[in-house]
């Protein structure tokens, strides 16, 4: 994994005393020395819009923080027309109305509707305020402004009438950090650490407020467990930070929880639902895939810290790095999480171009934070990306196959080599496996010798022929040295090979032509076929095949082929099948994938003179796909039948010579075939049969550059309406000069992460804001665009912007910038009043309290109850959930439960089926993988309560918690206390020890729940999970269950 040379700790701590700016004159920001500074980095608190509320479907006018504010375009104005009026006089130029845009100063200036200065003289601001139901703008249907509103644009048209660009097109730069002087309302005299507290007192100070004090020891390392790895801390970790007099405790802490590989495991989380990911391909089949290395991989690059740049062009461009590793390929997982579609009958390109659809607004939305996916259809109503553009980026990231790769693993390949020695072992000792009574070595030659004659009796000399000519409808053919073609690129409902071969004389006559199905590395499952999908991977299906000699077309006779039908009757997979004119049947390998399969057939005339020889396959896509390696041959030899045999073995049968060497390759050929030996041969069979299979991955692989894919601007967005072709290229937007725009995916990765890019470190900073505060500092997440709402705190955001660009890309870094500051740590509770005053937060006077995500409430309750695995990596595991979930779905998906540890791993290795995700996620807002998820929604509903309560898995936690902590406290502690035992679950659960009053209610549930099983009102091996479980430990089962069902257990305080 690609590492930056800078030493990892002190990337992790920002070096900011050699970059932050400082004030030009007066007090250094609350009077702390910036090289301090460094080691306490800020918190970003996850706050929205204070500044102005942005026009909402109400269209209320954005409020300015105070009267006397100068009024600032894109705060107080852009929302206002971008709400009301882009929509018919913005960028999109099919649906503008009156060719009047008011998006740009230009247009709307010199069109005259606006006279800067002179409101009076303005047809905006008449029509504003025009009665008349013709002429007020905008028109009754499409809703009315506010007088608030009208005012505003009045005053700016009076002002000057002056635009300035969209705040997140600029590129951001590093703001002066506000100096402490001045500040008025800070009751505690030494608030703030570093200069995320700066701008956030700054903004408080004019507001009038006071930020809230410091949460207390034992909420901190709660917070800060949750907030990093996603684990609470145990009683101990908790007890021994609180008692700690050590000035750096909580430094130490944070950098402990940033090392710790849980940590990976954590924030992979959110990073995968962008990435849509997912174990099965989605649409109605959603069959498995295998792309659980992608997950892993983001896990350790995570953990590793590698560098946001890194990590965004290795998951874009892996596979056109220099000097690329597996490593690289894996992580271009990323856009091979769109969906797949295996119904039956579809087009294939016309869902590849839908997965195209979803790479495009995914791509936007993850590295521009912007709706670029509205332009899909036409261009953007609001934003400046036109329909062309969103077509050009298309292009940029559509040259590229998309194959499976085989993750080199050198113990796997040990294990091969290991199981090939004792094949090999085993085939060496057939011949001593003839019938026991008879001599072996006499039955063995008398066996060999009629094999030979009957195998040279069918033996058929075959020439490889070699095309001087290649077509498809699609597909790249290429030629390679043994006279075979591959196959690669893009496949259709109904492809069509075309192949010329020039026949000469001394090749006549020609009494059969051969078709060979061969493998290959590059193949799903080493072939022959291209099917990735829509059936068995590697398998192929020949519709029809013809021949002609010049214009003459050639007709066949007996057709034989090498393998058994899948189906013995089946009429549709008959070799024959492929000249019966019936694109429904044909030649199909069955369960033959990753073998040489023949096709032989017979001209019912012989060729007796040269000419050329075209063949023409077809593969009509009923089931699966076309050949992906082939070769034809040509014979003299009448009456040539298809040889199950090796190649070799066909080659020297054919041939008059004789030596030692082939003789011995002929007796091996006789034991591995001959169904003599058929019992012997089990053992061997078996062990091919667990010959260990690699590991394989999706991935993307660029296009041979003689073979680029053309990407169209699709009428309206429709796939079956393409018109011209365009050229790959960066939205316009944010780049002027064509000769500067990217032209393929790896120019694309570093633009994106580039600093001519000015919404990437803006939108990542963001993000990283809103998982660390619960919203973030724009709150629109998925839209920096004009219709987004603006920052709370402009200047923060470009100053972590900057911050995280100049310290490398660090995130965690950034994370531990963040969770240092005074902004971070103040406590979540506020007074009413502030509550009152502020009740989203978006001024960050106070900590952020909210209920964590469903895999987070899982995690913790495994943590608490002390059943967690720690075992990282690997395929999907099946954790307990009812059957009937995927029971359901396409197939009837059999959950199989594991019945190890793997049904107590962290959540993040939940198989995930897109169609029947795992409920007790989805009850807490879990996405499904089927679109790019930049913010998961938060619901509070009683089925999550329900779910915690009821579900199996929570069950059996509960239960361990009881268990776990009776058995503790009567082993260590020589106790059984109903008072310390409740104490124990509590804090297992919830952290901080409980008050009297909880402890109280605790036991005395804990005493009726035991009365009712004494009393045979319940019943404790139901209740307990055991047949041995006692009242006991069934009435403490119960207590556990109402812990891990509190507010407080399911919430970051």
């Amino acid at each position: 994994m690609r590492r930056t040379a800078t030493k990892k700790q002190s990337r992790w701590h920002w070096a900011i005393g050699t970059r932050l700016a400082r004030p030009p004159q007066g007090d250094a920001p609350f009077g702390i020395d910036y090289h301090t500074c460094m080691t306490h980095p800020p918190s970003p608190h996850l706050i929205h819009g204070v500044l102005l509320v942005l026009v909402s479907s109400a269209f209320s006018a954005p409020a300015r923080l105070n009267a006397e504010d100068e009024l600032s375009f894109n705060r107080d104005v852009r929302p206002v027309l971008a709400s009301q009026c882009f929509a018919c006089h913005g960028p999109d130029e099919v649906h503008r109305e009156a060719d009047l845009r008011l998006d740009i100063d230009e247009a709307a200036i010199e069109h005259g509707v606006i006279q800067p200065g002179d409101p009076d003289a303005s047809e905006l601001v008449r029509r504003l305020f025009s009665s008349d139901e013709d002429e007020v703008m905008p028109p009754p249907h499409a809703g009315t402004l506010k007088p608030e509103q009208k005012k505003l644009l009045r005053d700016w048209v009076q002002s000057g009438a002056k635009y300035d660009k969209h705040w997140a097109f600029t590129p951001p730069t590093r703001p002066t950090v506000p100096s402490r002087r001045g500040v008025t309302t800070v009751s505690q005299p030494d608030w703030g650490r570093n200069a995320i507290d700066a701008f956030v007192l700054d903004q408080l100070n004019r507001e009038g407020i006071s930020p809230s004090p410091e949460a207390d020891p034992m909420t901190l390392v709660r917070r800060l467990y949750i907030d990093l790895i996603g684990l609470p801390p145990t009683p101990e970790q908790a007890d021994a930070f609180v008692a700690s007099n050590d000035p750096h405790a909580y430094e130490a802490l944070v950098d402990e929880l940033l090392q710790s590989p849980r940590y990976g495991e954590h924030w992979a989380l959110p990073w995968l639902d962008l990435a849509r990911y997912a174990d099965t391909n989605g649409y109605e089949k959603d069959r498995e895939r295998s792309i659980w290395p992608y997950r892993d991989w983001v896990i350790r690059a995570i953990n590793e810290d590698m560098p946001y740049d890194e990590f965004s062009i290795a998951q874009l461009a892996g596979d056109r790095l220099p000097g690329k590793n597996p490593d690289d390929l894996i992580a271009t997982g990323f856009h091979r999480n769109t969906m797949l579609n295996e119904e039956g009958g579809i087009d294939p390109l016309e869902y590849r171009y839908l997965a195209m659809v979803d790479r495009v607004a995914t791509t936007g939305i993850v590295w521009l934070g912007l709706t670029t996916g509205c332009a899909q259809c036409h261009t953007h109503k609001f934003d400046p990306i036109t329909h062309t553009d969103y077509f050009r980026l298309m292009a940029l990231l559509n040259n590229a196959d998309e194959p499976d790769f085989a993750i080199p693993d050198p113990k796997r390949e040990q294990q091969r080599s290991e199981t090939l020695a004792q094949i090999e072992r085993l085939e060496s000792q057939l011949a001593d496996a003839f019938p026991v009574g008879e001599d072996k070595s006499a039955t063995f030659e008398r066996e060999f010798a009629k094999w030979i004659r009957r195998q040279e009796s069918v033996a058929t000399p075959w020439q490889v022929i070699t095309p001087t000519e290649m077509k498809s409808n699609l597909p790249r053919l290429e030629p390679l040295d043994d006279g075979s073609v591959f196959a690669s690129g893009d496949a259709t409902k109904r492809d069509q090979y075309e192949l010329t071969f020039a026949i000469q004389q001394s090749d006549l006559p020609i009494t059969a032509i051969r078709l060979e199905a061969l493998t290959d590395d590059r193949l799903p499952e080493r072939g022959p076929g291209l099917a990735f999908y829509e059936g068995r991977k590697g398998d192929f299906f020949v519709s029809e095949l013809n021949a002609t000699l010049g214009n003459d077309p050639l007709s066949f006779g007996e057709v034989s082929h090498t393998y058994n039908m899948t189906n013995d009757g089946d009429p549709k997979v008959r070799a024959d099948n492929v000249f019966d004119g019936d694109g429904s049947t044909g030649w199909q390998p069955g369960n033959h994938k990753g073998e040489r399969l023949q096709l032989v057939m017979n001209l019912q005339q012989p060729i007796e003179t040269p000419g050329d020889l075209r063949i023409r396959l077809l593969f009509e896509r009923h089931y699966v796909a076309s050949l992906g390696r082939f070769r034809f041959a040509i014979t003299r030899k009448p009456g040539a039948v298809a040889s199950q045999l090796s190649e070799a073995a066909e080659t020297i049968l054919a041939s008059s010579e004789d030596d030692k060497e082939q003789s011995e390759m002929l007796r091996r050929e006789f034991l591995r075939t001959t169904p003599l030996l058929a019992e012997a041969r089990k053992p061997i069979d078996a062990l091919r049969a667990k010959m260990p299979e690699p590991t394989t991955t999706l991935v993307m692989q660029e296009r041979p550059a003689d073979h680029p894919r053309p990407t169209f601007r699709h009428h309206r967005g429709e796939y079956l309406s393409p018109r011209e072709q365009v050229r790959p290229g960066m939205l316009s937007v944010f780049v002027d000069d064509e000769d500067h725009s990217p032209e393929n995916r790896l120019e694309l990765a570093r633009w994106l992460v580039s600093d001519v890019n000015p919404l990437v470190a803006r939108v990542t900073v963001n993000r990283a804001w809103r998982s660390l505060f619960g919203a973030g500092l724009v709150r629109s997440n998925d839209d920096f665009g004009v219709q987004s709402e603006p920052p709370t705190h402009p200047e923060l955001l470009d100053w972590l912007s900057v911050q995280l660009i100049e310290n490398g890309w660090s995130i965690k870094g950034l994370h531990r910038l963040i969770v240092m500051s005074d902004t971070y740590r103040q406590d979540s509770k506020g007074t009413a009043a502030l509550v009152q005053r502020d009740p989203d937060n978006r001024l960050l006077a106070r900590g952020a309290r909210y209920r964590v995500n469903g895999e987070t409430v899982r995690d913790m309750m495994l943590r608490g109850s002390g059943l967690l695995s720690e075992k990282m990596y690997g395929p999907g595991v099946f954790p307990p959930q009812p059957p009937s979930v995927t029971g359901l779905a396409y197939g009837n998906f059999e959950w199989n439960t594991a019945k190890d540890a793997d049904r107590f791993r962290r959540s993040i290795y939940t198989f995930k089926k897109r169609t029947a995700a795992f409920a007790a996620y989805t009850v807490f807002d879990a996405p499904t993988g089927e679109e790019c998820i930049p913010q998961r929604n938060r619901s509070n509903t009683p089925l999550q309560a329900l779910t915690v309560l009821n579900d199996e898995m929570y069950l059996e936690m509960a239960r361990a918690l009881a268990n776990r902590t009776v058995a503790k406290h009567a082993s260590e502690v020589g106790s059984d206390s109903p008072a310390e035992i409740a104490t124990s679950m509590f804090r297992q659960i919830l952290t901080r020890p409980p008050t009297t009053d909880e402890v109280e209610l605790l036991t005395a549930y804990f005493d009726a729940q035991k009365q009712r099983l004494d009393a045979g009102r319940l019943v404790a091996s139901e209740i307990g999970g055991d047949k041995n479980a006692t009242s006991d430990i069934a009435a403490w089962s119960m207590v556990a269950r109402v812990i891990m069902n509190l507010d407080e257990a399911v919430t970051r305080p």
